[in-house]
């Protein structure tokens, strides 16, 4: 069993890696900010989610699961406060492109 729970860690983990990688593709690929920003938080946001998927087997405990949930819920919930305020100032033309 234990086998199966760090083949499926492992699988898990580095799904999530590759959707890191996609969105920094992404990121660097798409022309403006707003399909950037699209790109890089859907990624993000699946990538986050798998890798938190793949270690919850391997936590200690019902608190250890716990809080890798709640730190995916954290950055969750901060990658859209941070998107929305990036999207905002693209679109009034502040800061970089």
């Amino acid at each position: 069993m234990s086998l199966a729970l760090d083949a499926f860690t492992v699988a898990a983990v580095a799904a999530g890696a590759c959707f890191f990688l996609a969105g920094t593709a992404g990121l660097l690929r798409f022309p403006d900010p707003l399909s950037r920003l699209h790109a890089l938080t859907k990624a993000d946001n699946l990538g986050l989610g798998l890798i938190v998927l793949g270690l919850l087997p391997q936590a200690d405990g019902v608190l250890a699961g716990a809080k890798l949930i709640a730190v995916w819920g954290l950055a969750q919930l901060a990658g859209t406060a941070v998107t929305q305020l990036l999207a905002r100032a693209a679109r009034r033309g502040e800061g970089p492109a």
